[in-house]
Parts: structure tokens; C-alpha cells; sequence
């Protein structure tokens, strides 16, 4: 597996989180898996820090993870993949987001999952446990309902797009591997759960923060 990046940062990217955030937690780990430094800032959701001004001047949606990259300065963290992947770790293969047409695509497509269905199944049953809101059985049955379809899809592959690990496993991992927390239980699915275990043993693999809530109380 290539990390190379073609240019390291003139001082750390500074990364706008929320511990609990499995947005957050993607690009901490696709920065820990490409062995840039980072330096991480936490913002009290407790406190609306999301919504205070300096916040907001970052980020209009007031929405985590924001990273500041220099001048740069970028929300969103599926475009912050995308903007890691291509600014630090193009190398020569282009692994993490290919310049193959195709291959492309099927890297956008798995994006688009962990925005839409990621966000609405397992994310969004997960929210409900951790701020003790009602369950939402509607996002349990749309987290197993894409289970099952990333199951079939891993029975045939290690990772979501081919044989090596792109932005397409990044984007997903963290929302999956914390499910149980939400009341879905990832006991169905062995392709899913042996995916899970090769990006844990990726070099520089870092784990999201586990909440004893749901099934994992």
C-alpha cells in the first residue's frame, strides 16, 4: 500500500472535531493513514461552538470536521478526502482516489453512499443513542437493508472498490464499525466484519472514540 505524498505540509493541518463524530473521525483517520501531522481541535457541541462566529466563518453550515491546511481552509469532510487524497497522496498509483474513469466512479459512488444511505442508517441510529432520543426504527431498517448490500458486495472483494483500500472504505468505516451503538448489530454480516478488520490493521489505522450505548452498552 502506497501513502506517498508528494509534498509534506509547511505546519500541521489543523483539524476541527468533534470526538464523537464519525465524520470527524474519517479524516483523522485518512490524515493518520497518510502520516501527515495533524493537531486536533475539539469544538464543544455543548457549548454551540459549532455555531459561534469564528466557527461559522470556517464553515456557514456550522457543521464538523473543518480542516485549516495553510490558507486553506475547507469544510465538508468527504471533499476534505477528496482535497487530502489529491493535494498529499497522489503518488504514482493514485490509490486512495484512482484517475482510472472508472474506477473513479466507483470510488464517487461509495462518497455518495456514506452522504445518503450511511448517513440516514447506521449515523442517524447512532445520533438517536447517543443523545437519548426516541429510536428511530426507520434507520435501523435502512442500516441493515445497506449492511446487506455491502455484505454481497465485500463477498466479493476486500475492499469496496477492488483489491486495495481507497477514500470509498475511508468515508465508510467509521459509521459501520460503530453501528452497534446505534442497536444494529454487525453479527450478519461476516464480509462486512472481516472489512472492518483489514482497514483496522491498515499502518497508522486510528480507532473512533467507542460509546457505551446501544448495543455496545
Amino acid at each position: 500500500m502506497s501513502t506517498h505524498h508528494t509534498v509534506a505540509p509547511a505546519q500541521p493541518i489543523k483539524l476541527h472535531r468533534v470526538v464523537i463524530s464519525g465524520h470527524s473521525h474519517r479524516v483523522e483517520l485518512f490524515l493518520s493513514l497518510l502520516k501527515l501531522p495533524f493537531e486536533l481541535i475539539e469544538i464543544d457541541l455543548m457549548a454551540k461552538g459549532h455555531k459561534a462566529p469564528a466557527f461559522l466563518a470556517m464553515n456557514t453550515f456550522g457543521q464538523v470536521p473543518v480542516i485549516q491546511d495553510g490558507e486553506v481552509t475547507l469544510a465538508d469532510s468527504n471533499a476534505i478526502l477528496v482535497y487530502l487524497a489529491g493535494r498529499y497522496a497522489a503518488g504514482a498509483d493514485h490509490q486512495w482516489l484512482p484517475r482510472e474513469p472508472l474506477a473513479a466512479a466507483n470510488v464517487q459512488r461509495w462518497l455518495s453512499v456514506a452522504a445518503g444511505q450511511l448517513a440516514f442508517g447506521p449515523a442517524a441510529a447512532r445520533v438517536n443513542q447517543l443523545f437519548k432520543r426516541p429510536e428511530n426504527a426507520e434507520a435501523v431498517a435502512s442500516a441493515h437493508a445497506l449492511f446487506e448490500v455491502m455484505e454481497q458486495e465485500l463477498a466479493r472483494a476486500p475492499f469496496l472498490v477492488g483489491s486495495a483500500p481507497t477514500l470509498a472504505d475511508i468515508a465508510n468505516y467509521s459509521y459501520v464499525a460503530h453501528a452497534p451503538e446505534g442497536k444494529v448489530s454487525l453479527d450478519p454480516y461476516p464480509a462486512l466484519r472481516a472489512w472492518l478488520a483489514r482497514i483496522e490493521a491498515l499502518p497508522g489505522f486510528v480507532p473512533m472514540v467507542r460509546t457505551p450505548v446501544g448495543l455496545a452498552a
